[in-house]
């Protein structure tokens, strides 16, 4: 059988999702190794997007394939027991075969959290990113505005990205503030490698009013990694979730509802 299942985790001490051969601390390995205990033979997971070192993830969604019977919350509390504190099972179902973690995946939602003010925090330093400077939020919502819609990201792109195409669509990109902290929800139908971080890294300079909103759209044009901003922090970028087309039968966070149509609809090459 195919099984899907979500995965939250504090990447804060883990030098990422993927498998590494030089050392054991990926959230990869743990999840392998904590479900091979419950399967009785080695297991292998697929993800729907891989987070870099310190990234978390409020809903990572993998899948895997095992021939053992056990009931799902079997799975999901016995994960749990052979899994760190800081990588969490919350849900598990049965899927098709047809069924990919990554390939069905039809957009993604990331979540990048700042801390504005002039003194780090205690109790979230390795959650968020601090920014001393003050920051407009209504100028850097101007400037991502420019991001929105199928674009040629090859500004956002890391060097060593090995996505096929830079060309992505964003469909909406949310800043609001809160206090001192500032949250910047993403959602699209795919990310190159770096390329939240990398906007965000952009969209800090308009914050700041050091450039103007416009600007971004020059650097989006200019399709020139070294036009754009720093890539920012890992600390505050959390994998918020994943929408699969209907047909999977997996539940989508409330914040795909605006874009399901559009979404179903580019999943079935119509658009």
């Amino acid at each position: 059988m195919k099984f899907a299942l979500g995965v939250e985790y504090d990447g804060s001490r883990y030098h990422g999702w993927q498998r590494q051969k030089t050392t054991s601390q990926t959230v990869q390995g743990h999840v392998e190794k904590a479900l091979s205990v419950l399967a009785s033979h080695s297991v292998a997971v697929v993800c729907a997007g891989r987070t870099d070192a310190g990234v978390h993830a409020y809903e990572q969604v993998v899948h895997f394939e095992s021939d053992k019977q056990r009931e799902m919350h079997q799975w999901v509390l016995g994960a749990n027991t052979n899994l760190p504190a800081d990588i969490r099972v919350i849900w598990i179902q049965p899927v098709c075969d047809d069924f990919h973690a990554r390939f069905s995946a039809a957009a993604r939602y990331y979540r990048y959290e700042i801390l504005n003010r002039w003194v780090k925090s205690a109790l979230h330093r390795n959650h968020v990113t601090t920014i001393f400077q003050p920051l407009d939020e209504a100028l850097m919502q101007q400037g991502a505005d420019y991001l929105i819609g199928k674009h040629d990201f090859t500004s956002f792109r890391a060097q060593g990205c090995q996505a096929k195409s830079p060309i992505k669509q964003i469909h909406s990109i949310s800043i609001q503030r809160s206090n001192d902290k500032i949250t910047i929800d993403i959602i699209a139908s795919a990310f190159l490698h770096h390329m939240v971080r990398n906007i965000v890294g952009t969209l800090l300079p308009v914050g700041r009013s050091e450039v103007k909103p416009e600007w971004v759209n020059a650097v989006l044009l200019a399709k020139d990694r070294k036009q754009a901003g720093v890539t920012a922090l890992p600390n505050g970028l959390y994998f918020k979730g994943v929408y699969y087309p209907q047909q999977f039968g997996l539940k989508s966070l409330s914040a795909f509802s605006p874009f399901i149509d559009k979404i179903e609809k580019q999943s079935m090459n119509l658009v």
